[in-house]
């Protein structure tokens, strides 16, 4: 996958607003929820629940799951949206 990274007053399918290490072992979507959710109202200033965005994750890990080497560590990125699909234009950062 590649990110491309740009400018936030121009139009952006989402914004990353959480990056924390992360074991690849770990059950991904139970750790990735947990850490996004609690980041989430640091960045926006205010809860997911009936905010006009929504939240989710990419780890980042140099080896896939079956590798020999199941704990190395990865990086999750939190990243926030549109709660209704469309570019976001501007920071979600409060």
């Amino acid at each position: 996958m590649t990110v491309t990274v740009v400018d936030c007053a121009t139009p952006h399918t989402a914004e990353v607003f959480f990056r924390g290490p992360m074991w690849v072992d770990t059950t991904v979507p139970d750790v990735a929820n947990r850490n996004c959710g609690k980041a989430f109202p640091d960045y926006t200033g205010q809860p997911i629940d009936g905010s006009p965005y929504t939240m989710t994750y990419l780890v980042d890990a140099d080896q896939d799951r079956t590798s020999a080497n199941p704990t190395a560590p990865g990086t999750l990125i939190c990243l926030v949206e549109g709660a209704n699909g469309r570019p976001l234009t501007g920071s979600a950062r409060h």
